[in-house]
């Protein structure tokens, strides 16, 4: 059981860094002209929302 809690949990904060993440990059009013920065910025969120589904699917098989 400790374990599917730390799984839920790891979902949680990586699913929370992403939504942060997104959040910041749409709040952004440079998004007409995207720099080589924003581009890593929005592959780190996209790693952080893929890992998080990963995690809560992971949890809820187990």
């Amino acid at each position: 059981m400790s374990s599917r809690r730390d799984s839920l949990r790891v979902a949680f904060v990586l699913a929370a860094f992403g939504l942060l993440g997104l959040c910041s990059m749409l709040a952004r009013p440079s998004l007409a002209t995207v720099r080589a920065v924003d581009f890593v910025h929005l592959i780190g969120t996209g790693m952080c929302l893929g890992a998080a589904i990963v995690a809560f699917v992971w949890a809820r098989s187990k």
